[in-house]
């Protein structure tokens, strides 16, 4: 496993800071020793994994819309960081059905004025910006998809990540061509975690539901995707941002992903969440129609195992068991960091 004491020191801005994902991954930086500098609208749901595990209170946090380019810019320049992680955006597919051009707004431009912020200073040394399994044109193929495949996603949240993606490569080759910056993105499967409480995404519906104790609502219990939990892609972003810092060569776009034996359809997924939460829980099939989502989609993370010899650590099984504990232990009013640095620590042990 890669070292995270690499971060000790560093100054690392992260967008997006306030979402599921960055909550942890800012927990994660500061337990290293790093400085960080979070940029982000407020909290996205309430309650928010950011606000319980009080996350504001071990970082420079900023509240901001990452459209606003003169108020990122303004935090930027005073954060002067070394290392960029770029997490911003409007993440849900159905959302973007909703308000297609904002997901636009926010995931293109977002990118674009990051971008913009890295090209006009000389401090930043590794950027990586985190898009999504979704940037492929989708096949529906048996087999995963790989970097080099086309990039095509179908619906508006899909399509702008893989615009993001595109933006990302042309500054690449346009500004940072010598090498003054390394360069990388990550495209990640579906993750799971303590502290997820977004709308339309099957684990924070199956947790809400068991609170309440009412029956969980599968809307497509046949689609097939790559789950994983939380710290698996953010400990692959970090190694990712850390062997770029020292080697630009390793900078380049990869998977991120499960093994193929947890890629599972949603149904199979509940069935496994329903048996580790115990107390009868059952869920129920409705279809409900809905505006497209892919139905399979897998991907081949062969070149992220290959150049840093990386392997996910946990199977689905004990992710999700981790997503019980952590919920169990918040309705119980329990210590939310000591779960979450309990969960790290056993991580790391894998």
């Amino acid at each position: 496993m890669f070292d995270v004491s690499f971060y000790s020191g560093k100054k690392v801005f992260v967008t997006g800071h306030t979402g599921f994902k960055g909550a942890w991954l800012c927990h994660i930086l500061t337990n290293a020793g790093a400085d960080v500098t979070g940029y982000a609208l407020a909290p996205p749901t309430e309650p928010s994994l950011f606000e319980l595990a009080d996350i504001a209170g071990d970082i420079r946090s900023v509240t901001g819309d990452i459209r606003d380019y003169d108020a990122l810019k303004k935090a930027f320049d005073e954060a002067a960081p070394e290392i960029v992680l770029h997490l911003a955006a409007q993440p849900i597919v159905r959302e973007s059905y909703k308000n297609p051009a904002y997901t636009y707004e926010t995931n293109v431009m977002g990118t674009v004025n990051i971008l913009e912020c890295i090209r006009n200073s000389d401090c930043v040394r590794s950027f990586l910006n985190v898009t999504t399994d979704k940037v492929y044109l989708n096949k529906e193929w048996e087999w995963g998809y790989r970097e080099n495949e086309e990039l095509d996603g179908f619906d508006p949240y899909s399509n702008s990540k893989s615009c993001s993606e595109l933006v990302t490569h042309s500054y690449k080759n346009s500004f940072f061509a010598d090498g003054s910056v390394a360069v990388s993105t990550a495209r990640a499967g579906n993750v799971i975690g303590g502290g997820d409480f977004a709308a339309d995404r099957i684990i924070p519906d199956c947790v809400r539901c068991a609170v309440k104790g009412e029956e969980i609502v599968v809307r497509n219990p046949f689609s097939t995707r790559p789950y994983q939990h939380v710290l698996e892609p953010l400990y692959a972003y970090l190694m990712i941002a850390a062997g770029q810092y020292g080697d630009g060569a390793l900078a380049g776009c990869y998977n991120v992903g499960p093994d193929d034996a947890d890629c599972f359809q949603t149904g199979a997924l509940v069935d496994l969440f329903v048996e580790k939460w115990g107390g009868g829980l059952k869920w129920i099939n409705r279809y409900d129609g809905g505006p497209h989502e892919a139905n399979f989609l897998k991907l081949d993370c062969s070149k992220l195992k290959k150049t840093f010899d990386w392997k996910p650590r946990w199977n689905l099984e004990t992710a999700v068991e981790k997503v019980v504990e952590w919920s169990k232990c918040m309705i119980a009013g329990g210590d939310i960091r000591e779960c979450m640095d309990r969960q790290i620590e056993e991580f790391l042990k894998v």
